[in-house]
Order: structure tokens, then C-alpha cells, then sequence
């Protein structure tokens, strides 16, 4: 667990060196439409383990986490908590060095670690969230995804009212797994990724599925193996989660189109790159797949 401070109703979490609050909070400021968490000037206030906190820097030294609202965490294993998941958000354990020497001699991502210094693959902490939004998100538009979370977030989620504003809570799988198709109603979902989202959040309310079991099997290809087996669960939703919640940083959305778009914006070049185009071009991006991943998408996206 990363070095932290406990002041009462803050906790100051220790920085690595290669991190840089004001560009990872730019790229939560992506979309407006965004319904988990919210950017205020130099803060973002989202509801951890139905507590609000509000987020903010120290000169880039630390994270300072202040409890607002709802269940305020009293004792130093329950802060525990906030530390390791605010670490995990953040992507605070891995140490970015090698990356930045591979990124800087590859002629597809010197620009990005020039343009995104200090960024971190944000991470979706909740594998139930992760799978969710890796489906919501299968085969449309990144703003069409962001109305659909919405949608499905305010229908069946709960929150915290702070100053009359609503600070949504992802709805739990226990919730999801109780329901039938049909309650679904209102959410523009099709039918088949109604029935993946409930199937999965069956999976996980039965105890057949679990981050902790995908973690504890330390093999990438065992952990998307198991991913894969899901219904609805294919190679791009697989690494999509392994990479924003199971932290392998050799995980390699390789058929993602926002992927594609960004070598094709590198490249100049008219036409979608092939996937032999792709393993050539990234034949050096070993072990750090998803983080050469993240920052190209951040050239679009």
C-alpha cells in the first residue's frame, strides 16, 4: 500500500514521480455527459463505498481525499480502503519509467508522452462497472456510451445528495441479477446486451465470477480466458477490462476502432490500419500494451 497521511477527515495519499494530477483530470473532463463522478475546477467528487469525496492535488506531491458526505470512514482499515481504491483509480503502483523510454524512441508515441506527461491508464476499480461499461460501449460511438451509462446509472443506482446535486452510485450486481429483461425498459439497450449485463451480474452475485478469483490467477491469459467464457464477453471487452480494472498492462484492445482511429491520425493516412499493420507497429510495445493503448486513444479521445 502506497505511503498516505491520515488527516481526520482527509487522507493525503504519497505521489509517484511520473504523474501529473492536472492531465489525468483533463481527461476525466472528456465528456460532460458523464454521470459517476464531477470535475470542479481543480477537484473531482465521486461516491467511493457509498462515501462522497472530493479529490484534489498537493503540487502533484499528493492526492488529498476529503470525505464530504455519507459514510465517513472513522478508523485507520477503513480509510485503508479509500487508499488502496483511490490508488487503483488513479493507477498509482505502477511505475511508468520503462514506458517512457520505449514511448520515447517509438515514432507512434513519442508525441503522446510529449503531449500527456504524467497521464495514468484511469482505471474502473469495480469489475462489475468494467464489464458493464465494456458492453454499453460494444459497437457505437463513445457518446452514445456515455447516454446509455446514464440511462442505466440513474434507472436502477443509487446516490448521495451534496448541495442539492445527485452523486450517482453504479447500481451493484446484486440489484441487476434480480432483474428480468423487460425491467430494462427506458434504457436504449438492445435486447442481447440486456440479457449480457443481467447474465454477467448473475455470474458475479452467484460468486462464479470475482475480481478477486481473476486476480489471484496472475496469468493474463488464464484471466482472459476466463473473461472470454462469459456471454457477451469477447477478445476486445476481455482486454478492455483487464487493462482499466485488472491493471495487465499487456492487455491489447487490438480490434478497438478508437485504436485504429489514432494510428490512422499518427500515420496520415486515409484508410483503417490492418491488423498486421498494427503487430508490426507495436512489435515494441511489449508488456506495455495498454498503457501505448490509453495514450494513443488520448490523441482523440
Amino acid at each position: 500500500m502506497r505511503y498516505w497521511i491520515d488527516k481526520d477527515t482527509t487522507i493525503w495519499i504519497e505521489l509517484p514521480e511520473l504523474f501529473d494530477f492536472k492531465v489525468n483530470l483533463d481527461y476525466l473532463k472528456r465528456d460532460l455527459n458523464e454521470c459517476l463522478y464531477e470535475v470542479m475546477d481543480d477537484t473531482v467528487l465521486k461516491v467511493i463505498f457509498n462515501t462522497l469525496v472530493k479529490v484534489s492535488s498537493d503540487d502533484n506531491k499528493y492526492l488529498v481525499v476529503e470525505f464530504l458526505s455519507g459514510d465517513i470512514p472513522k478508523t485507520m482499515k477503513d480509510k485503508e480502503k479509500f487508499v488502496s481504491y483511490v490508488s487503483d483509480w488513479f493507477d498509482l503502483d505502477t511505475d511508468l519509467e520503462e514506458f517512457y523510454i520505449i514511448a520515447g524512441k517509438d515514432k507512434l508515441l513519442k508525441e503522446t508522452i510529449d503531449r500527456f506527461y504524467g497521464l495514468r491508464t484511469m482505471g474502473i476499480p469495480d469489475l462489475f462497472e468494467a464489464l458493464c461499461w465494456g458492453i454499453l460501449g460494444q459497437q457505437i460511438n463513445i457518446g452514445f456510451a456515455y447516454t446509455l451509462k446514464r440511462q442505466f446509472v440513474e434507472k436502477f443506482g443509487d446516490y448521495i445528495e451534496y448541495e442539492n446535486k445527485k452523486y450517482w452510485i453504479f447500481p451493484s450486481y446484486d440489484t441487476i441479477a434480480k432483474l428480468e429483461p423487460g425491467d430494462m425498459t427506458g434504457v436504449q439497450l438492445t435486447k442481447r446486451k440486456i440479457e449480457y449485463i443481467i447474465g454477467v451480474a448473475k455470474e458475479m452475485s452467484s460468486g462464479r465470477l470475482s475480481k478477486k478469483e481473476l486476480l489471484e490467477m496472475n496469468d493474463f491469459k488464464k484471466a482472459e480466458k476466463a473473461l472470454v467464457k462469459i456471454r457477451g464477453i469477447g477478445p476486445w471487452t476481455a482486454n478492455y477490462v483487464l487493462m482499466r480494472c485488472l491493471r495487465y498492462t499487456n492487455a491489447f484492445p487490438i480490434d478497438d476502432v478508437g485504436l485504429h482511429n489514432s494510428i490512422k491520425f499518427q500515420l496520415d493516412i486515409d484508410r483503417k490500419p490492418t491488423k498486421d499493420e498494427i503487430l508490426e507497429l507495436s512489435a515494441g510495445w511489449s508488456h506495455w500494451e495498454s498503457y501505448a493503448t490509453f495514450y494513443l486513444w488520448r490523441l482523440k479521445y
